[in-house]
């Protein structure tokens, strides 16, 4: 029997992995709740997911057909005299089309049976579990992440609303359950710290062999991931006359700026942008790297990294690891044990840094081994979907 339903934003979604997985591993666990999607993903580059998995997501209609089958459902006297009044409230107001979309949703799980939603992030699918719970009484919880917390969006049903009305809070790491307790003492009680997990049996050893060296980066092209301070910590490598070569795999909006930086500094033949890949590619890239760079910042309106999941695949494969002081990211990066970390921006240490790793094999195979045995201990799928499931069934 199903004690609980999942409601994303999207799903399932190439930058969104850690849902897709934790959805696989309550499979395993013989645990298939009911997905609901409030979007289609499109566009996104071809994945191996599970088509099993895929064909179980109820992705909601658009706007016009939503709009009629509430209608439909309060012309039949479906709906309590406050659902209507709120509808008819909020249908002037902004974020109004959460309210349906929870009507849609809320009549679909009273005849299921079901009591209880999870959702991802605190945003459009956490502002929908919301609404649910007040029009049909089923709880609901959410996993917060990073920006969705650290940076959140001016919404009238806001963080503070969520928190207190959610059955639970789970977030990815003590920094950012700390975060949340400070800002919401009364709720602290309700915040829960649960990694996100791995099937660390996915990912293929290094042999720290690439000639030249390979330095690997993963991550969208916007601000907070840092990759214009990495390109140019890879001039001053040059400038040194270290051998290297360093890829960056994904896509964002700050594409032509950081390929503009490469030119500049005359780097065309030693950084390669790679766009978006599949997770099998990764998983290749990863194996082949000799350490993997994320320097993430803070960026100009707060947004942060949390538990950057490229991180984690990168410590269960095996890689040591160069990146920052920021969010959660020393929870899994212990200093001169799994890696090294620097200050955001600066670009000086984090040559030095890479330096150190990309001419020293042994310290990086050292290190890597360090951080995958780390990854065995706190990454486990398996023991954190259970901890989840103690957390909200």
């Amino acid at each position: 029997m199903n004690h609980f339903a999942y409601l994303f934003e999207r799903f399932p979604s190439f930058g969104q992995t850690f849902c897709y997985r934790e959805v696989a591993e309550l499979g395993r666990q013989g645990i298939t709740p009911p997905i609901f999607s409030i979007r289609n993903p499109t566009g996104e580059p071809p994945q191996d997911w599970d088509p099993h998995i895929v064909e179980r997501v109820r992705y909601l209609p658009g706007e016009k057909e939503l709009l009629e089958d509430v209608q439909r459902a309060s012309k039949k006297h479906k709906l309590t005299p406050e659902i209507v009044a709120s509808l008819d409230e909020w249908s002037r107001r902004t974020d109004f089309l959460r309210l349906y979309q929870a009507v849609y949703i809320g009549m679909r799980l009273q005849e299921m049976g079901i009591r209880h939603v999870h959702a991802h992030f605190a945003g459009m699918a956490a502002r929908t579990a919301f609404w649910i719970q007040k029009f049909f009484a089923i709880t609901f919880s959410f996993t917060a992440h990073a920006n969705d917390i650290f940076a959140p969006r001016n919404f009238e049903i806001g963080l503070d609303h969520l928190v207190n009305a959610a059955h639970a809070i789970v977030t990815e790491t003590d920094f950012a359950a700390q975060f949340l307790r400070e800002r919401f003492p009364n709720c602290a009680r309700r915040v829960r710290r649960i990694y996100n997990g791995l099937n660390l049996a996915e990912f293929r050893r290094p042999e720290f062999s690439s000639t030249p060296p390979l330095i690997l980066a993963i991550g969208r092209l916007i601000p907070k991931k840092g990759f214009a301070d990495l390109i140019r910590a890879c001039g001053l490598l040059a400038e040194r006359g270290t051998s290297f070569h360093c890829e960056i795999i994904g896509e964002g909006p700050l594409k032509e700026e950081l390929c503009d930086e490469v030119d500049q500094l005359n780097l065309q033949s030693r950084i390669t942008f790679s766009g978006s890949q599949p997770q099998r590619e990764i998983r290749r890239r990863l194996a082949a790297a000799n350490v993997f760079v994320l320097p993430s910042i803070v960026d100009s309106e707060g947004g942060s990294d949390n538990l950057p999941t490229v991180i984690m695949e990168a410590m269960a494969t095996g890689l040591p690891i160069v990146s920052t002081n920021v969010g959660g990211i020393p929870e899994m990066v212990i200093q001169n044990e799994t890696g090294f970390l620097v200050q955001p921006g600066d670009i000086s240490a984090l040559a030095q840094a890479i330096e150190k790793l990309v001419n020293n094999r042994s310290l990086a195979e050292k290190l890597g081994q360090t951080g995958y045995e780390r990854a065995l201990r706190l990454f486990s799928i398996e023991n954190n979907v259970r901890e989840l499931c103690a957390v909200i069934l």
